[in-house]
């Protein structure tokens, strides 16, 4: 039997991994140990102590702030980063762009999958330094903690998607709720108009039944994939590959979706390990699936060694 340290190995060189979790098929992590990092290299500006507070402000808020009403322990938490780059800065006022990203640890094994890396480019927000950020989810506070609570929910509802069938729609929602105070007041992407890459699309497409086939694969992907990577590995990579034919489906009814896009912009360079390494599996169809899904990713999928 191939071993898959080698897997592990090559994935933790490619992403970022923080605390590794312990996994229970009952249990999981609800709230976060986020990583922040602030890059303001193009701000023209002689006093940077703001963009220090304000990463201190960030990581507090996320990681201090109750989510939900689940008590977890320190090894549970889920493990996910935020990067904010700063474009211009002018008095109290930040234009931006923030990137996210999250993991899950995969059963019986030191490594962590990613799930999500989402990069918004409509990131728009004042703030003071030492302002008190504090999350009120019945009112408007600002758009940086609009923001930042849309996000935390979805990396919430798309972890518990990967160990329950629909296990995130609940978080959706409070990410919905979110979007919803936040629109009308002046900042995009909360809008259907503000394009096809927006917090709004993101939202409303995991809502939808439409694109339900992004879901389920993220369930069968990690529960009855990833999860017996080690113990049945032939297994484990049959249903991977089993799994995307739930994208395929949708892709059909509604191609080139946002969603299509944020799965392979996480998974790409895991399903090239996957697929390179452990017993061999016919790979064929699954091959013609990666092409079709995703083309931009063509060069690492001719580079899978089966």
């Amino acid at each position: 039997m191939i071993s898959f340290s080698s897997f592990y190995k090559k994935q933790t060189k490619q992403y970022l991994l923080f605390l590794l979790g312990c996994f229970s098929a009952s249990v999981f992590g609800q709230e976060l140990n986020c990583y922040v990092e602030i890059n303001a290299d193009q701000v023209k500006q002689s006093n940077k102590q703001v963009f220090s507070t304000l990463k201190s402000g960030i990581s507090d808020f996320i990681n201090k702030t109750r989510w939900t009403n689940k008590t977890v322990a320190p090894n549970e938490k889920l493990d996910c980063a935020v990067f904010i780059r700063v474009r211009e800065f002018s008095g109290q006022e930040f234009l931006a762009e923030i990137q996210i990203q999250s993991s899950r640890p995969v059963y019986n094994s030191t490594y962590n999958a990613p799930v999500f890396n989402f990069k918004d480019e409509q990131f728009r927000f004042t703030y003071v330094e030492y302002q008190d950020l504090t999350y009120n989810p019945y009112t408007f506070n600002s758009n940086l903690l609009s923001v930042l609570s849309f996000y935390v929910y979805t990396v919430l509802g798309l972890d518990a998607d990967t160990f329950s069938p629909e296990g995130g729609t609940a978080f959706y929602q409070e990410a919905q709720k979110v979007m919803n105070l936040a629109q009308g007041n002046g900042f995009k992407g909360w809008v259907s108009s503000d394009g096809n890459a927006t917090r709004f699309r993101l939202i409303q497409d995991l809502l939808t039944n439409t694109f339900a086939g992004y879901r389920k694969t993220l369930y069968e992907y990690h529960r009855n994939g990833l999860d017996l990577l080690t113990d049945n590995p032939r297994k484990a990579k049959e249903n991977i590959a089993k799994s995307l034919t739930y994208l395929e489906d949708m892709n059909n009814s509604r191609p080139n979706s946002l969603l299509l896009r944020v799965f392979f912009d996480a998974k790409a360079d895991e399903l090239n390990s996957v697929f390179s390494e452990g017993p061999p599996i016919d790979l064929i169809s699954t091959l013609n699936t990666l092409n079709k899904l995703a083309p931009a990713y063509a060069t690492k999928w001719a580079n899978i060694q089966n």
